[in-house]
């Protein structure tokens, strides 16, 4: 039985100042957003966009994914808790941020850069949508090392399970008037999990790469690369959070489904479609 290495959270302590993981894993993503889009400007893979242009990109799109990312978490998954203690909404320290409130924040974020620069609103997002999952992948490692957002209880034999120790309270009030998880329980002092960040880290982070990074490598239709990235990001998401916990406060919801397949199917929907009118375009 595989158990999580429990992470000191915070990766480096210089006195009263203390660099969290989590942290380190918001600037690697950045990083990485600068160097890859850097070098696509560079390959001139879209006419029009210079090394220099990454800087301001970067700039608006991390206002967008923080602001975005920490509304949405509020409005979709906590909303009544935090209208009782609004202050607690910039406790952004604390965790608790949404990818579908991140991803609505840096919508409008391109739509601000494309206004100050002149440029069309699909030019700026077939231009960034490759660039998203690497940073998908270091929020999800994130996750990982922060031993959070765990995985639904799988079968003891399985390779793959693992005891998530920070998720103690949740394994006993889930084994709770259940003989065979109480047994496990008592067997192994945790309920075995699901890893579900890795799955995440592997499919929404490095698959989804893969697939954008290949696709883009030569001209494709406006809209298309972002359409790819809808529909992928979805379709990873969905399958990923058979294996994630629910949110303990919010459970499964309409169909059985959790949120965040809620949440995804939409972008599955308007991906298709945008996929289908940008080859329309493109054969008219």
């Amino acid at each position: 039985m595989l158990v999580h290495p429990q992470f000191d959270p915070i990766a480096v302590s210089l006195g009263p100042l203390h660099v969290r993981w989590y942290g380190l894993m918001y600037l690697i993503a950045f990083l990485l957003f600068v160097w890859l889009g850097k070098y696509r400007a560079r390959k001139n893979l879209l006419t029009g966009w210079i090394p220099n242009d990454v800087d301001d990109l970067l700039f608006y799109g991390a206002l967008g994914v923080v602001l975005g990312g920490r509304l949405g978490y509020v409005v979709f998954y906590k909303l009544s808790y935090y209208l009782a203690h609004p202050i607690e909404i910039a406790y952004i320290w604390e965790g608790g941020m949404s990818f579908h409130g991140g991803f609505i924040g840096v919508l409008v974020a391109l739509w601000l850069f494309g206004r100050k620069t002149k440029r069309g609103f699909w030019q700026i997002a077939d231009f960034v949508a490759p660039l998203v999952p690497t940073g998908l992948a270091a929020g999800r490692m994130g996750n990982f090392i922060n031993g959070e957002l765990w995985g639904r209880v799988t079968a003891p034999d399985a390779p793959w399970a693992m005891i998530f120790p920070q998720a103690r309270a949740e394994d006993v009030a889930q084994a709770a008037g259940n003989p065979a998880l109480t047994q496990l329980l008592n067997l192994y002092g945790g309920l075995p999990r699901h890893p579900s960040q890795l799955y995440q880290f592997a499919l929404e982070g490095l698959a989804l790469f893969l697939i954008l990074w290949l696709y883009t490598r030569k001209p494709r239709p406006l809209m298309a690369p972002s359409a790819l990235f809808l529909m992928g990001y979805g379709t990873f998401r969905f399958i990923a959070e058979y294996a994630r916990e629910p949110d303990s406060f919010l459970g499964l919801l309409t169909f059985n489904l959790s949120m965040g397949q809620l949440l995804s199917l939409p972008m599955i929907v308007i991906g298709l479609a945008l996929w289908i009118r940008a080859h329309k375009r493109a054969s008219s």
